[in-house]
């Protein structure tokens, strides 16, 4: 081992790797003896990028940005799950233009300038041998709104009193999410090239920045998925009407950053999955359903998709979302049923490692994004190993506050 380096790793492939405990840690009391490795702490290989365990950290909004720029915070709460074991960290969205941000406060990288400290914080990630990825998104007719926190000070929109661009907004058609909501401008086909090729540019500069994975937010109701849905896309051109025309600008934007983005490096879609929207006499099918999501799954994965982490929701204030444990797992399998030829993730209240490990024990998707659960428990990575009668790496300057099943003084 380099004394030099503080990071490096003795065995293994970094913290929240599953290895097996020494002679020496077992008779220190961390382990009751050899362990197995379970689902959860499996590999899982894709393209030239191997994951170390099924482990990611969902993309989390921040609002903790100025001018689109990455921070300081950025690189202390990205850094702290690459030094406690997340197989694979996605770092928020990051608008591809700067009225593409959902905040003023969001993260950006539509200049070059956003390179520098989002390069810093994936080195500090691989110093680690964490894996790391961006999603690249555009929040369309959703933009301009305020960070929660200022909500209850500014209201809801960002005005431009407030750092908003309200007469900036745009989407597939003027249909604003909700009556309280700012109204987009419908995209001519010149502004629908324009923010595929910033796309494109962002691919670029998130490659630059040395991403592992890259992700394209296609849920939510911002703009990409605001063209799946009827609910927000009622154009009459090639972008709008039928399923193939409505699925044809992330089509196209799929093929637009694959120019920019390295054929051996991951690329990942998140998906609402369905809009939960009743059916209705304006729309029969409510929005967009599981079954078009499918079909979509086997087109992507033609277009060299290599994930498709399912979500739901976000078009529609009238969604219904029947919320409890594990509520979105179902899509993922579903995917896994229906696409073998494309991997899936599951995302959405999955909250202890039980559960966890049971999804991917079952089949039911190949990787599990936490989200909240992280942020209450940091930890979360190395004390499930612990809760699965694993052993994992730990990073050596937390080492001594590994727990133990039985106490010793050795």
């Amino acid at each position: 081992m380099d004394s030099s380096n503080f990071y490096q790793e003795q065995r293994g492939t970094g913290p929240g790797t599953s290895v097996q405990p020494t002679a020496s840690e077992i008779k220190q009391g961390f382990a009751p003896g050899p362990t197995t490795t379970p689902a959860l702490f499996t590999p899982l290989k894709i393209r030239s990028l191997t994951l170390k365990n099924r482990i990611a950290m969902s993309p989390m909004c921040m609002y903790s940005s100025h001018d689109g720029f990455a921070t300081d915070f950025h690189l202390v709460h990205t850094g702290q799950y690459a030094l406690r074991g997340v197989g694979l960290i996605m770092m928020e969205a990051a608008a591809v233009a700067p009225e593409g941000r959902i905040t003023p406060n969001c993260l950006g990288i539509w200049k070059d300038e956003h390179v520098e400290k989002l390069e810093q914080i994936t080195r500090f990630a691989h110093t680690n041998h964490a894996s790391i990825g961006i999603q690249l998104a555009h929040a369309g007719r959703k933009a301009s709104t305020n960070a929660p926190w200022l909500i209850k000070v500014h209201g809801a929109n960002a005005d431009e009193e407030h750092g908003g661009w309200p007469n900036d907004l745009i989407g597939p058609s003027p249909v604003p999410f909700s009556d309280r909501s700012w109204m987009p401008a419908e995209m001519t086909i010149e502004q629908i090239t324009s923010i595929q090729r910033e796309f494109a540019l962002a691919a670029g500069r998130a490659r630059r920045a040395n991403f592992d994975v890259l992700e394209l937010h296609g849920a939510h109701g911002y703009l990409i998925h605001s063209f799946l849905s009827p609910i927000s896309n009622r154009r009459t051109d090639a972008y709008g009407g039928s399923f193939d025309n409505r699925i044809r600008f992330l089509v196209e934007t799929v093929r637009s950053v694959r120019t920019q983005w390295p054929i051996n490096r991951p690329l990942f879609v998140r998906l609402s999955m369905t809009d939960w929207v009743e059916p209705s006499g304006d729309i029969p099918t409510g929005g967009w359903t599981e079954e078009e999501s499918i079909e979509l799954a086997k087109v992507l994965a033609q277009e060299q998709v290599d994930l498709i982490d399912c979500s739901t929701s976000g078009s529609s204030p009238l969604q219904k979302i029947p919320l409890g444990l594990g509520y979105q797992v179902p899509f993922a399998h579903a995917v896994k049923r229906n696409v073998p030829q494309m991997l899936s993730a599951a995302v959405g209240l999955i909250t202890t490692a039980k559960q966890a490990n049971s999804i991917i024990e079952s089949k039911h998707a190949d990787l599990v994004f936490i989200a909240r659960a992280l942020l209450r428990e940091p930890n979360f990575v190395l004390d499930a190993a612990r809760q699965l009668d694993a052993f994992a790496q730990y990073p050596h300057q937390y080492e001594r506050g590994r727990s133990k099943p039985k106490h010793s003084f050795i």
